[in-house]
């Protein structure tokens, strides 16, 4: 039965991605039927909000959302969109999954590197509480929201990840020796659920420790979970160890929609210019089939983006090859019929 998916095209390299994005499922021959709506500066442009209500109606009925990267005004300007839909349907896991892929050569390609981020996605420093100070901005705050439901279901979600993907090892990452009530909070549950799960080995880390640990022994990880703020950070570092942010998709889960995108940003540097690589978006849409059942063409479209990094022919400038976009998508392609 054909699914419909609310799809935004985004700004920047967005409509790009997109649209190889796109290329590559209809290959897959995959029953999804799209619904596209607009969002971020593009529309903020042209409609004047850069979240319009038709978008918000569009996910609410398809519960599905595949997305290009939304660009967000730095300092001023409306706040990010990307948190904006994730709080609106209280898309509370962010998980964002870092495996070394054929082909791509790193430090760590030989370590086996394969861990999940899983992201506090709604509380936080990110949960929006922000308050200028008058006279004139002399200072601002920002409060650090920190309740045990919402540490507890991402707690959950995490070990429940594990299990189901058969994981052997959570880690949860705080600061809880300086952040004594919030993140000692947080500690206090991750402890508390972790004896719920005794098959699964469960560490905390403070986050300065795990900064580290994870640019000396990455492999040593398994599923990290943490706070939104750093587990924003974290992921970041985490693509960097498996080739860069061009290779990481990102999923936002909640129990009403689900948001998949690539977790870089719009580049508006190469905007147009063809040379955008689509491979995170392309394994941020592997995510969406699987989470929607479609497992089998998740596979195969994972499959297929391996054999296009194996074979190393056709791929973009910021993995060392010269491949447009187009071309890229085309190699893919060819590799999915076969």
């Amino acid at each position: 039965m054909t699914q419909k998916v609310s799809l935004i095209r985004g700004d920047g390299i967005g409509p790009e991605i997109v649209e190889a994005t796109v290329r590559a499922l209809e290959a897959l021959e995959v029953e999804i039927e799209w619904e596209e709506v607009r969002a971020g500066t593009g529309a903020f442009q042209e409609l004047g909000t850069p979240l319009p209500e038709e978008t918000l109606a569009s996910i609410a009925r398809n519960k599905v959302v595949l997305k290009g990267p939304l660009e967000t005004p730095v300092g001023t300007g409306f706040r990010s969109i990307n948190v904006a839909i994730r709080k609106h349907f209280d898309m509370y896991a962010n998980v964002r999954p870092s495996k070394i892929l054929p082909g791509v050569k790193t430090r760590f390609s030989d370590s086996g590197l394969d861990l999940v981020i899983v992201r506090e996605n709604t509380e936080g420093a990110y949960a929006g509480i922000e308050h200028a100070i008058p006279p004139n901005r002399a200072a601002a705050e920002t409060i650090i929201l920190c309740t045990r439901w919402a540490c507890e279901r991402i707690v959950r979600y995490a070990f429940e990840y594990a299990k189901t993907t058969g994981r052997q090892k959570v880690t949860l990452v705080h600061k809880a020796n300086i952040l004594k009530e919030t993140h000692g909070l947080f500690l206090e549950v991750g402890r508390s659920i972790s004896r719920e799960y005794e098959e699964i080995e469960f560490e905390d880390l403070i986050v300065d420790n795990m900064a580290m640990q994870m640019v000396i022994r990455p492999e040593r990880f398994d599923v990290i979970v943490t706070t939104n703020l750093f587990g924003d950070i974290l992921s970041d570092l985490a693509a960097g160890l498996i080739g860069g942010l061009g290779l990481t998709p990102g999923a936002n889960i909640g129990s009403e929609a689900s948001m998949f995108e690539a977790v870089h940003g719009t580049a508006p540097d190469i905007a147009g210019k063809g040379l955008a690589n689509p491979t995170a978006l392309m394994r941020a849409a592997g995510m969406m089939l699987d989470h929607m059942g479609m497992t089998e063409k998740a596979r195969q479209l994972n499959g297929a983006i391996d054999e296009v990094l194996r074979q190393g022919e056709a791929v973009t400038g910021d993995l060392g090859g010269k491949a447009t976009t187009e071309e890229y998508t085309a190699a893919l392609v060819e590799v999915i019929k076969g």
